[in-house]
């Protein structure tokens, strides 16, 4: 492979952006928020959307720097904590509320492009979940948990039809489609949002990394390098690029690196093998999930790591993963490979609350949405904002995850090993 840019497909193509304004001097405001993420950007927008305009982002980056803007563009239901998990860890009707956050986030999302005027290169082709095992009664107990513990109807789909009309690859028996999912460029929807909350009266200050948060009084003060922001309220949404800023948070969440890449436009070979306008991943706990985005490229995602990784090692990662499935893309070109720092927790649910104890006690924080996060984030976004605004508590069930803490470098040996184990075990069942 040739050597590959030192950027993301999504940073390619994202347009021109506009000039950073870091921040400089003092600013008095009600909400600061850390973190220019999904999770951040929609506490912003909530809080806007709510009457609530007086509110500061501040990134030490660029928008959508993290994981919200390298992501898979994946829009779908659901946590990274498995269904049946979900169900049995919290119960029918709070599994059942749970979940349903997220559906609604997906018409939350829709409502911002919209709105907005966001052009993210949204597709409308629902999330397609390919079974890699011979075993069909996988997906039909799925389907059932689904429909009868969330009232979600996902559509069964055999391996004739799904080679007919989706997927043509003979390393798939079948799949469901989820038809509400859609799919988009995920860092366009970033900028757009902080379009929006500039348009809205609210702030955005780029390249201000925060280097210290204290609590003074009632309130807070915020210091970067440059300047300093005087808040009545504090929401820390820094995911997995936090770092030295709130102990209590960075304990309790794992930095997991994800690998992303985009190839050559696939032309005319779009149709003869992937012709479903989906967002696609298959049924393994070490899953691929990829997209063929509207220029006929197909972007790949896949494997986790404690590492981040040089692009061309990305690329002969996933490119192996890729001509597993689609032997015949041998000569495909990539373009673009990238990794990039989700925010994980240990029981993989998001962390999503307000610190009662320690130097930071009083701060809000939303963290930890493992690689699974477009619509929880936005969920996140609404709760805080909501909270912030209105006084809504955030739901209990929440907050029976809680901050455990990940022990740092052992935790990440642990995470390690244990997808390690569950990637073994994959490979052993599709033998079977």
């Amino acid at each position: 492979m040739s050597t590959l840019p030192n950027l993301s497909y999504y940073e390619a193509t994202a347009g021109e952006r506009a000039t950073p304004q870091p921040l400089a001097g003092r600013i008095d405001t009600h909400t600061c928020i850390v973190g220019a993420g999904f999770a951040g950007l929609g506490t912003a927008i909530g809080l806007i959307e709510r009457g609530q305009r007086d509110v500061v982002v501040l990134e030490g980056e660029r928008v959508g720097h993290g994981a919200s803007g390298r992501n898979g563009g994946f829009v779908f239901g659901g946590y990274s904590l498995d269904n049946a998990d979900l169900l049995a860890q919290l119960g029918p009707e709070r599994a059942r509320a749970a979940y349903a956050l997220t559906r609604d986030a997906l018409g939350t999302i829709r409502r911002r492009i919209d709105a907005h005027g966001i052009a993210c290169d949204k597709v409308e082709g629902g999330a397609l979940l390919v079974n890699w095992f011979d075993e069909p009664a996988m997906l039909t107990r799925l389907q059932r948990l689904m429909h009868e513990a969330f009232g979600v109807e996902w559509r069964l789909i055999g391996k004739s039809e799904l080679e007919a009309t989706h997927v043509r690859s003979d390393r798939y028996f079948g799949a469901l489609l989820e038809p509400d999912a859609f799919h988009f460029h995920p860092l366009k929807y970033a900028l757009g949002l902080a379009q929006a909350i500039v348009a809205g009266g609210g702030r955005v200050h780029e390249q201000s990394a925060v280097r210290s948060v204290e609590r003074r009084g009632a309130g807070w003060v915020v210091r970067t390098g440059a300047g300093e922001v005087h808040a009545r309220e504090l929401v820390i949404a820094g995911g997995g690029y936090l770092r030295g800023l709130v102990p209590a948070l960075e304990a309790a969440m794992l930095p997991i690196a994800t690998y992303v890449m985009v190839t050559e436009p696939l032309g005319a070979r779009r149709d003869r093998l992937i012709p479903s306008p989906a967002a696609i991943y298959d049924t393994r706990f070490a899953f691929d999930y990829y997209r063929v985005l509207p220029d006929t490229r197909l972007l790949w995602g896949g494997r986790i790591n404690i590492r981040d990784r040089r692009p061309g090692d990305v690329a002969r990662f996933l490119k192996a993963d890729l001509l597993r499935v689609y032997p015949s893309l041998a000569g495909l070109k990539v373009d673009f490979a990238w990794s990039g720092l989700m925010s994980y927790a240990r029981h993989k649910m998001p962390q999503i609350g307000r610190l009662a104890d320690g130097p930071c006690a009083g701060a809000w924080h939303a963290i930890s949405f493992g690689g699974h996060g477009v619509a929880p984030t936005t969920v996140a976004g609404e709760l805080l904002a909501a909270a912030i605004a209105e006084g809504r508590p955030i739901p209990e069930s929440f907050g029976r995850y809680g901050l455990a803490r990940t022990w740092g470098p052992l935790g990440l040996a642990a995470a390690q090993a244990t997808y390690s184990w569950f990637e073994t075990r994959d490979w052993w069942r599709a033998r079977g």
